[in-house]
């Protein structure tokens, strides 16, 4: 049961806060009244964002900061709740163009000011790891006179909010010899040429952005990753989000992760820049490490890759919102966000006997990638299929969200109904190969290993949209309704044989595999071709 020790009369719930306790979950302890906690308060827009009005037209970051950031009176009112309540406000973490005010003071105060009981939790994870974590369950309450200034508040529950979607051929090392002798895996660089991708540009002048929230990089691996490759290391900048930093260690955990990610990006945009972003594994961390690198004005990402997620049970309406309003945001700024849309079928993971989604692949504004079973001899593409070794093995993502509705780019292909009456959402957009078994040759730790998993795809095709970003001359942006346009022929493979559990794969967008693998030069040509089409109209429609 949740405590309004501190709601007053003036107190009112912050809408979509509520939390649960996972099942299973145990208490363990209170929480120490003098443990020091921050929160990122983020506030609403001094204007809501509206992409349907602005009908494809970007906007430049001061005109975004001045329209749909949040207004100083509201980060003042803000401030002057948590000065009430014997909190302070981080300055250097806080942020008007990311919406966000950071608070920080103990548990006790935390407590009060929300009107939270906070408690220390443990449960076994699906992977049967013990996880610790201080936690809340029901809803958050503040001031009725801060109601229509505050969006979330996040950061007083930091159990583990994602999972990597990463999959591996037993462990690395010692034995990945000989896995792949056995195994149709494929360096990046082969699996861009089987895809068609642009020959004639490298992503320079580009920067891709990668969110993490775990492990880390080493180095001497990507020098010699990139020797045996035959290729220059990768310029990389490591951002420190929340106090995360790059923190190498486990070759078969988190590590694998960060590795496979960069290694597919600057493999695939050998001549691309790569910021990337670690944060700490909360609500709280995933979202400021995408802001903070969707409004990066020193690197400027043009691309983001997320590799990481967790079904849309597992979040708070608040979390979601918030996020999706940042990927908004990188939609009007004319960033590409690609996410992978998870590896555990059409359940995702979930064992109520229902079908899931993963977040933020759910987002209506992010590309959203599955996976595929790729078969190729002679640099020839051979067959393609949905990727699917369930019940022992992963499967992709994919199906219908229950939160986010059908967005207009979607009006016009065959999504199911969702479960439960709201959402409509359908997942994924794209697909690319992910099969661990057709899987990536990468390098973590000073170990070889064969990866895959719809982590594969995010980064494979944010490097495609850096190779695109260069030819085109201008960020392709927000992908989707380009993509869904009807002119995409000969751009997508459609995947039509396999399926990820509850759906089976057909002609046209499904549930699996979306709209299809890429042909990377036809993609080029149609999206001239949309992007052409699309100036047009907004050049007609700002002349009426």
């Amino acid at each position: 049961m949740q405590s309004n020790s501190g709601a007053t009369s003036q107190s009112v719930l912050l809408p979509r806060s509520e939390r649960s306790i996972p099942a299973g979950a145990e208490i363990v302890g209170a929480v120490d009244a003098g443990e020091l906690i921050s929160v990122s308060v983020i506030l609403k827009p001094i204007e809501p964002l509206d992409l349907k009005q602005l009908g494809g037209r970007r906007l430049s970051r001061e005109e975004y900061a001045a329209k749909h950031g949040a207004s100083p009176a509201t980060a003042d009112k803000v401030r002057q709740f948590g000065i009430e309540h014997g909190l302070s406000v981080n300055d250097a973490a806080s942020d008007l163009t990311r919406r966000t005010v950071v608070l920080q003071g103990t548990a006790s105060a935390m407590q009060k000011a929300f009107g939270v009981d906070l408690k220390q939790y443990e449960y076994r994870d699906r992977d049967g790891f013990t996880q610790h974590f201080r936690g809340r369950q029901g809803s958050l309450m503040i001031p009725a006179a801060l109601a229509d200034s505050i969006e979330a508040v996040l950061g007083l529950d930091n159990r583990q909010q994602a999972t990597a979607h990463f999959r591996k051929i037993g462990a690395l090392g010692t034995h990945a010899a000989a896995e792949r002798k056995t195994d149709s895996s494929f360096t990046p660089v082969q699996v861009a040429q089987l895809y068609n991708f642009p020959k004639d540009a490298t992503g320079t002048g580009q920067t891709i952005g990668i969110i993490e929230l775990g492990g880390g990089y080493q180095t001497s691996d990507l020098q010699q990753y990139f020797k045996n490759l035959g290729r220059t290391a990768p310029a990389i900048v490591a951002v420190s989000v929340d106090g995360a930093t790059s923190s190498p260690g486990d070759p078969n955990g988190p590590d694998a992760e960060v590795m496979l990610d960069v290694e597919v990006a600057a493999a695939v945009a050998p001549g691309a820049k790569i910021a990337m972003y670690f944060a700490p594994n909360t609500d709280r961390g995933f979202q400021d490490a995408l802001t903070t690198a969707i409004h990066d004005t020193t690197n400027s990402p043009s691309v983001i890759s997320i590799s990481w997620g967790s079904s849309e049970s597992t979040w708070t309406q608040q979390a979601m919102q918030a996020f999706d309003q940042s990927c908004q945001a990188a939609a009007i700024l004319g960033v590409t966000v690609t996410v992978a849309s998870g590896d555990n079928g059409s359940t995702d993971g979930i064992t109520d006997n229902a079908n899931h989604v993963d977040f933020p692949a759910s987002s209506p504004h992010v590309l959203a990638c599955g996976g595929t079973t790729l078969t190729a001899n002679n640099g020839k593409v051979i067959s393609e299929t949905v990727w699917n070794d369930l019940p022992k093995g992963g499967a992709t993502g994919g199906g219908v969200s229950n939160i986010f509705s059908k967005p207009d780019y979607q009006n016009n292909v065959n999504v199911p109904s969702p479960a439960n009456g709201s959402g409509g959402r359908g997942v994924p957009d794209v697909s690319g190969d992910a099969d661990p078994k057709t899987g990536y040759q990468i390098q973590v730790d000073g170990e070889a290993g064969i990866v895959g998993g719809t982590s594969a795809v995010a980064p494979l095709w944010a490097g495609l949209v850096a190779l695109l970003n260069q030819k085109l001359g201008q960020p392709v942006g927000f992908l989707n309704p380009k993509l869904y346009a009807g002119a995409t022929a000969g751009a997508l493979r459609d995947i039509t044989n396999g399926n990820n559990g509850a759906f089976t794969a057909g002609t046209g967008w499904d549930p699996c595999t979306g709209l299809g693998s890429p042909n990377g030069e036809q993609l080029e040509v149609v999206l001239r071709q949309v992007s052409s089409q699309m100036q047009s109209k907004l050049t007609a429609g700002q002349a009426r």
